[in-house]
Order: C-alpha cells, then sequence, then structure tokens
C-alpha cells in the first residue's frame, strides 16, 4: 500500500500543485479543504490531470474542526497518515500599527498555532511506527521581513524557529521535519490580500496601501507553484532530507542578499520597493 499524505489547504495554489503532484507520483493523497464544494473542486482538478485523491473537510483555524477531520483520517487509513504537508495560510497585509489584535492572532492562528496543533495529532502515531514527515510550508517571508507585511512576516518567522525545535525533538523517533520556503509564485495568495489591508482612512500608511492595492490587482506573471509541489515531493522522497528547501530564483536571491547587504541599505531598498521612501539620486549624479 503507498504511502498516506495529507495535504492542508489543498484545493488551491500551492496546496492543489503539491497534492496533485504527489497523487502522480504514486502517493496515497488526502487533500484537506473547508468546505464540500471546494473539496469537490479539488477531485476534479486532480481527475483532470489523470490522477486520483481523498479528500477531508477541516478548518485548521478551529480546533475541535481539526481534531474532528485528522480523526477521519485515522480512521482512512492505517494508525494515521505516513507524513502531513501543513500547507494551509493566508497573507494579512498592513501595517504593524494599523494590523487589529483580533486580525493579528487570526494571521498567527492560521500560519503557526495550526501546524503545531496539527503536528500534535499525527505525532503519536509516526512515533509508534517509527517513522514520518512533517514538511512545513513556510516562505521566504520566514527568513526575510519586508514592509507592510508584518504579521505575515512574524506567522512565518515563527514557524521556522517551531520547525526546527520540533525537528531536533522527534529526530529521536524517525520523524524527519522539512521547511519548504518559496518566493513568488503564481498561487492567489496575494490576489486576495488586497482585501486584507486595514482601512486607509485615518492611516499614515493609507497612500501606501492604495498604491499596494493598485499593482495587486495588476496582477504579475508569476512562477507555476507546480515547482514548490515537485519541492515538496523531492523532499519526501529523501532519505535524508534537508532541513530547508528555498523555491525560486527570487527566493535564493532574497536570502542571498539579506545575508551579505548591510541591514540600513536593505531597509532602504525595502521602503522604496514598498512606496514607503523615495528613491534619492545618486552622489555621483547630481549636480
Amino acid at each position: 500500500m503507498s504511502k498516506t499524505v495529507v495535504v492542508t489547504g489543498a484545493n488551491s495554489g500551492i496546496g492543489l500543485a503539491t497534492a496533485i503532484e504527489l497523487a502522480q507520483a504514486g502517493y496515497d493523497v488526502i487533500g484537506t479543504a473547508r468546505s464540500a464544494d471546494k473539496a469537490e473542486q479539488l477531485r476534479d482538478a486532480a481527475g483532470q490531470k489523470g490522477t486520483a485523491l481523498r479528500t477531508v473537510l477541516l478548518d485548521v483555524a478551529d480546533e475541535d474542526s481539526t481534531r474532528e477531520g485528522f480523526a477521519q483520517v485515522d480512521s482512512m487509513t492505517d494508525g494515521g497518515p505516513w507524513a502531513v504537508v501543513n500547507n494551509a495560510g493566508f497573507a494579512q497585509a498592513g501595517a504593524v500599527e494599523d494590523v487589529s489584535s483580533e486580525d493579528a492572532r487570526y494571521q498567527l492562528e492560521v500560519n503557526l498555532v495550526a501546524p503545531a496543533r496539527i503536528a500534535q495529532l499525527v505525532l503519536p502515531g509516526m512515533r509508534e511506527r517509527g517513522d514520518g514527515r512533517i514538511v512545513n510550508v513556510s516562505s521566504i517571508a520566514g527568513r526575510v521581513s519586508t514592509p507592510l507585511t508584518g504579521w505575515y512576516c512574524a506567522s512565518k518567522h515563527g514557524l521556522e524557529a517551531l520547525s526546527d525545535a520540533l525537528r531536533m525533538e522527534v529526530a529521536q523517533f524517525g520523524v524527519k521535519v522539512v521547511l519548504i520556503e518559496p518566493g513568488g509564485f503564481g498561487t492567489g495568495i496575494w490576489d486576495a490580500g488586497h482585501d486584507s489591508f486595514p482601512a486607509p482612512q485615518g492611516s499614515a500608511y493609507g497612500a501606501v496601501y492604495d498604491r499596494a492595492r493598485a499593482v495587486t490587482l495588476q496582477g504579475k506573471r508569476l512562477p507555476d507553484p507546480v515547482w514548490v509541489g515537485r519541492a515538496v515531493r523531492v523532499a519526501l522522497a529523501a532519505p535524508a532530507p534537508q532541513a530547508r528547501y528555498l523555491v525560486g530564483v527570487d527566493a535564493m536571491a532574497m536570502a542571498v542578499g539579506d545575508a551579505l547587504v548591510p541591514t540600513v541599505l536593505g531597509d532602504y531598498v525595502k521602503g522604496v520597493g514598498a512606496g514607503l521612501r523615495r528613491l534619492a539620486p545618486l552622489p555621483f549624479l547630481r549636480r
């Protein structure tokens, strides 16, 4: 029997690409979605690619829903999945001072607390078998912070720290923990991001939000998220997977730049890119 892998948030973006990639590779994939309609869309998308997978309904932000969903997974498998890919997440935009405490908590609940909760649910079965994988889909934002995405970056930085600790804790049981760190891919995560900006009225960053919304709605040609799915497949297939997989040229460039460029210069460039600062003329161009 093929190994069972649960992929959370599998109905779109990276989750969808990953679920189909793993199903095509021969894994028994169980994709999670928050509604029956989204689950049906996931199964249909897999069918169009000539493969099949199973689905479970759950909301990772709801503890009871998550427990019920993984209890169903246990009943569908022999004591739980061999691996779980914690992909479900979203991006809360806005300056740190503008994002409400409620929105900040929800961002951390979905992107940080939920993967930890799921790890707690699947680890007993993995420990009993002496084998298993936990793959946490982070982001280059888990390494490099950018303005107007502070809470999103905080959630991903936290996920990286938690994954590092978990990796060391469970190694003795034969369980391996992996971080996937994508750059920008065509996932749609920022298509809805313009709606997550705080209201510009009365904000010191209102003009910047308007500019960011316009740029987001114009859209960009971004790489297919299938490349992230393939990185997950490599991490699952490797006998000794890496602790981290950077995916995307932009992610690699940002990681290198953040390590080599002085902080003051990096802050300036990021501020200009976000529209928070104006690009000053270079000294040798001044008259």
